[in-house]
Order: C-alpha cells, then structure tokens, then sequence
C-alpha cells in the first residue's frame, strides 16, 4: 500500500516537474528574445541618435548625452543576461568598447559603425526574425497609419500632426533625411514592436507581424521622393549586381541607406531605397520568372518518375514546358535562338524519356542538364541584356505604321482644303497634328520622369491598353475596308469636309 502511494507521488511528481519544464521553457525563451531585440532596439536608436548629443568631440545637448551613456550601459547589461555561448565574451567586449567611445566623445560616425557592427553580431549570436513572411502590402501600411500615427507622426512623415505640440520629446520625423539614412527598415519595426521607452510612442505588439511590416515599410519610405523611386527602378532593372545584393526580404529589411552608400554611392542608394522601400515585391521575384515554374515541375516530375508514377512524371513535364518555358520563349528566341532551340529539345528528350520508361538516372541526368540550361537562359533574359538595337527596330515599326496610317488621313484633308481653296483653315490642321505630337511627347515624360507603375500595376495597365488598342484598331479595319473603294473613299472625305466648312 505504501509503496504504491510512493509511485503514485513520484509520478506524480515527475508529471509536474514536466509540465514546469516545458512551461518555463518558452518563457526563458521569450525573455532571450526579447533582452536581444530591445539590445538591439538600442544600439539602432544609438547609432542614429548620438549625432545629437555630440559634435566635434563636444556634447551639444547634455541631456541626450546623459541618454546616449544609459542606453549603453542598457545595452552592455542586457547582453550580460543572455545565455551563456561562446560568443557572448566578445559581444561585451564590444559593448564595453561602445560605452569608451560614447565617453571619449568621439565623432558620430565611430559610434554609428561601432553600434550597427556589434547590433549585427548580436543577431548572429542570438537570432530574431528579421523579415516579413510575405511581401509587405504599403497599401495596408497606409491605412495603418492614418489610424496609428498621422495624429503624432504627421501626414507625410514630418512630425507635425495634430497632437504633436504637446509631446516632450516631440515625435520623430521619419521624413527626415539625415535620421533615415542611419535606419533599417527593421530598426523601424523593431520600434513599432516594443514602443519607445520615455516617451509618447506606445508598443503596437498586438497588431499581428504582417501589419508591423507593412507599417515599417510604409514609414520607412517618406524620407525618399518619387522622382528617387523611379531612378531607382531603372537601377534596380539595369544593374544585376544591385539585384544579387538583395537577394530577399531580409537582406532589404536589415540594410541602412548609409551602409549601402558605401558600396554603390550615396545619390544610387537614396534612389533605391526610394523604390525598393516602395515596390519590396520585386525582391522576393525570381530571376527568370516562369523558368523558376519549369524548374519545379521538372523537379516535381521526376519526383513522381521516381515513384513509379509515369502518366503524372508525364503530365508534370509537358506543364513545364507549357506554363514555364513557352512564355519566355519568343523573347529568348529573339536573343539566343540557338540556346532557346537546345531548350526546347531538351524537353523533347525528358518527355521522351518518360514516355519510353527509361531508367530514373537517365531522366535525372536530362533535367540536370535542361537546369544548366535554365541557368544560362535566365542570364539571357535579365533584363540589362535585352537588345537596345531590337527594342528600337520594335518600337519604330509601330510608330511608321501608325504615323503613316496617320499621314495619309492629314494629307487628304490638306490635299481637298486646297483644291476647295480653303487655305484659310490649314493652319488649323497643322496645329491639330502638331499639338497631336506635342501630346505624344508630354505623355512620354509624364511616364518616364513622374508617374511610377510597377509589379501587377503595369501588367494591367499593359493588359488593358491592349485590349483597348484592339478594339480600336478592329473598328478602324472595319471602317477602312468600308471606305475601300477609292472613289467611296473621296466621297467620304469630301462629304465630311464639306460639312465642316459649312459650319464656319
């Protein structure tokens, strides 16, 4: 009797000691991560902040000064209470060398390199998420802050909403350039998460991570103009260098426009900053496009090869070749026609191979090989190699068959105004075509230098500037084929001409 109550106790016990073990787990987990994000949340507002509490080995504003020093202290006993590795001797040390420099005065920029370098080895050490799931929706931002922030924030970023009179300190101005340049979009969520402590900004930790980013990215941008955005656009589209560079989400999101200065310049990082911080779905793009789908179905094909089941290996690489390689086809034909025909014969073989059941390491070795070949194909179809020479051959075919489509409308009606001595309305001709080509080049400045479309936007825009332009050119081929008589096409002009002059 007693022995089994002294079972029943011990495991009791031990079922307790289990659900402690696993309770107080998460929560020193939670603790871990949140001591390294608020060390982290620091050391960003230290390497922004510290320019104006010091200057020229001066302090200009003694009360930041005093913040600047207790923020760094902060910093150096938040990492002394992380778990125990290896690394955390050095983290600080780094610390104790960051506390030295901010009381030896030393310039803002020592102190900014020497905060982001040890923020960044400590995301190394003690890793957070530093990216969003999924490309930010700005839009969503948008409505975020108008409801969150413009009351404080401002409109457009500049600090000067309607309750911000009354804040000590005042609220910050994320249209502020010199401030901007020295934050990371995480940095800006980091502060959205926990809030700033000592003044008005309040933690938003309950809007769920999603928003959190949409409304970084949407702050994070109002520091940058539009004309920026779209210098960046073509740099982001024209230099693949700049593309490896942010090779996804998290490389953007953790990247100050200070620290990519450095690499590309200061006016080339403004501008892509400006549109990346506007448009971050073009970084989670694979080069490529519909390559990256024959990629996977290929790879999903001999998947299903693999396991026996040749009829869905068979379906699997024909979608590959129908929804990955055939829409980037005509334009790889026009750029490397020998390299778009070994393509298109490599998949021919795949298909083959699945039809004939030959052995699996044969069809693994033709789609290795067809991936080599997608590789070098995607290479061909970035778009800094498209051909100046046939883009332009393109464009001018268009523009000489609507201009003389154009031409010989104009120079009927100046041909009968003259026969019907009518000069004296020609200049309204004239000015009719001029301001028509006035028009055409207003509208191709507006698109180049004022206006920035991309992502879904412009394949709508493209997509329904095509369907209008059918429609449009159906009706004139209807119209033409009607007026195809020569004699019923002089009736015509002078039955419409005479009408209008009539009127004057």
């Amino acid at each position: 009797m007693i022995t089994d109550l002294k079972g029943r106790l011990a495991s009791m016990f031990a079922g307790l000691l289990a659900v402690l073990v696993f309770a107080v787990a998460p929560m020193a987990h939670a603790q871990e991560a949140t001591s390294s994000q608020t060390a982290w949340r620091l050391l960003d507002y230290l390497s922004v902040d510290y320019a104006g509490a010091v200057k020229d080995g001066k302090v200009i504003s003694p009360s930041e000064y005093a913040e600047m020093n207790e923020f760094a202290g902060q910093v150096r006993e938040r990492i002394a209470g992380l778990p125990a590795t290896k690394a955390q001797p050095a983290l600080l040390a780094q610390a104790e060398s960051l506390q030295a420099t901010i009381a030896a005065k030393q310039e803002p920029a020592v102190v900014s390199t020497k905060a982001h370098a040890l923020a960044n080895d400590l995301l190394a050490t003690y890793p957070t998420p530093l990216a969003p799931t999924r490309a930010p929706d700005l839009a969503r931002g948008a409505a975020l802050y108008a409801e969150n922030c413009s009351a404080c924030h401002g409109e457009t970023g500049k600090a000067d909403g309607p309750n911000a009179a009354g804040l000590d300190p005042p609220p910050i101005a994320f249209a502020d350039a010199d401030r901007a340049r020295q934050r990371s979009v995480f940095g800006l969520y980091q502060v959205i998460q926990q809030g700033l402590d000592g003044t008005a900004m309040a933690s938003y930790a309950h809007l769920p991570s999603d928003d959190r980013w949409d409304l970084a990215f949407y702050v994070g941008r109002f520091a940058f103009s539009d004309a920026e955005a779209a210098e960046g656009e073509k740099l982001w589209n024209g230099d693949a260098a700049v593309r490896a560079h942010f090779a996804n989400l998290q490389a953007l999101t953790q990247e100050t426009p200070a620290a990519l200065a450095k690499t590309i310049g200061e006016t080339r990082a403004r501008a892509l900053t400006a549109y990346l911080r506007r448009h971050p779905e073009v970084v989670t793009r694979k080069d490529g496009g519909s390559l990256e789908v024959a990629h996977q179905k290929l790879a999903a094909s001999l998947k299903a090869y693999e396991a026996g089941d040749r009829k869905a290996a068979a379906d699997l690489a024909l979608a590959a070749y129908l929804d990955g390689f055939e829409p980037v086809e005509p334009i790889l034909g026009a750029r490397d026609p020998a390299l778009m025909r070994r393509i298109e014969g490599a998949m021919g073989d795949v298909r083959g191979a699945i039809g004939k059941a030959a052995p699996a390491s044969e069809v693994r070795s033709q789609i290795e090989r067809l991936d080599a070949l997608f590789a070098t194909a995607g290479r061909a179809l970035a778009p800094e190699k498209a051909s100046s020479l046939s883009s332009f051959a393109g464009a001018f075919t268009i523009l000489l068959r609507e201009g003389l489509e154009a031409l010989l409308i104009v120079v009927a009606m100046i041909a009968f105004l003259r026969k019907a001595e009518r000069t004296d309305v020609l200049p309204y001709v004239h000015g009719g075509w001029i301001a028509a080509l006035a028009a055409g080049g207003l509208t191709w400045a507006a698109a180049t230098f004022f206006i920035s479309i991309s992502g879904a936007s412009r394949e709508l825009t493209e997509g329904f500037g095509s369907v209008i332009a059918a429609a449009v050119l159906i009706s004139v081929g209807l119209w033409m084929h009607g007026k195809a008589q020569a004699d019923a096409w002089q009736v015509y002009i002078r039955e419409k001409l005479s009408h209008a002059l009539s009127k004057q």
